[in-house]
């Protein structure tokens, strides 16, 4: 099928790129647009239906979705091995999975928060390292996370969030540090306020004022998934071989304006 994309990215097409969290949101974008690239996409969801119908959208491509938590050992090990059976060893490995938690600290319960560890840290470090046992036996491999503007910087009631995003940032940098010598990069992008259809159900609901975020971003606008999408597909690329162990905000000036 014929790409629809502006930029053809060098060293994408024909690669085996996993994406977590893949069935909607930025998830979804980023396999769309890896898969527009020319690569076999592996998408992994915890949302069986979500994942059904995401995949469906990408029939066109070469695409597969796999139903797994991704904080659940076995069946994270399990993912990689049917990935690595159906598209080879894996190339690329974006770990988008995660959540939210807003609420003031006092009122945090311990299943709360060792949720939010799971998910948003310990599952990147479990798919990661899954990934990066694939990708020494080529000598190559790129492995992004996302992070976010949050994780370099801090907000009352959002402490659980920003603990395990500021970890995702030095997690970054530690096994980029580590897996440099068997030909892996490690990357991590801080998107700010994106659009989603989430934040537009959440602005729906008068939860979230999307005006407000807009009027405290210097570009005045939130971001698109689309963009994130075309960040991941440069850091994934040739043109980025020598970058690792960074973090990259795509925040529209969020983080510059102070989080004001």
């Amino acid at each position: 099928m014929q790409n629809k994309q502006q930029t053809q990215y060098q060293g994408i097409a024909g690669k085996t790129v996993v994406v977590t969290g893949a069935a909607a949101g930025i998830g979804f974008c980023l396999s769309k647009a890896f898969a527009e690239q020319g690569a076999k996409v592996f998408m992994i969801d915890l949302n069986q239906a979500a994942l059904t119908e995401a995949t469906a959208q990408l029939k066109d491509y070469t695409v597969q979705g796999y139903a797994a938590s991704v904080t659940d050992d076995d069946a994270v090990r399990s993912a990689f091995e049917v990935c690595q059976n159906s598209f080879g060893l894996v190339d690329v490995l974006f770990n988008n999975a995660g959540i939210s938690l807003n609420k003031p600290s006092l009122e945090i319960s311990m299943n709360e928060w060792r949720r939010c560890v799971d998910i948003n840290l310990s599952s990147l470090f479990l798919c990661s390292q899954e990934a990066a046992k694939q990708m020494q036996q080529r000598g190559s491999g790129v492995i992004i996370n996302t992070a976010s503007i949050w994780g370099l910087s801090t907000s009352a009631e959002r402490t659980a969030y920003c603990t395990t995003k500021a970890g995702v940032v030095s997690m970054t940098k530690c096994l980029a540090a580590e897996w440099g010598k068997l030909g892996i990069r490690v990357l991590a992008i801080g998107p700010g306020y994106t659009r989603t259809a989430l934040v537009e159900k959440l602005q729906q609901e008068n939860t979230l004022d999307v005006a407000d975020l807009e009027r405290r971003t210097p570009l005045g606008r939130l971001a698109e998934p689309e963009e994130i999408a075309e960040l991941a597909l440069f850091l994934a690329s040739d043109a980025a071989k020598f970058m690792t162990g960074q973090t990259y905000l795509i925040d529209g000036g969020w983080e510059a304006n102070g989080f004001q």
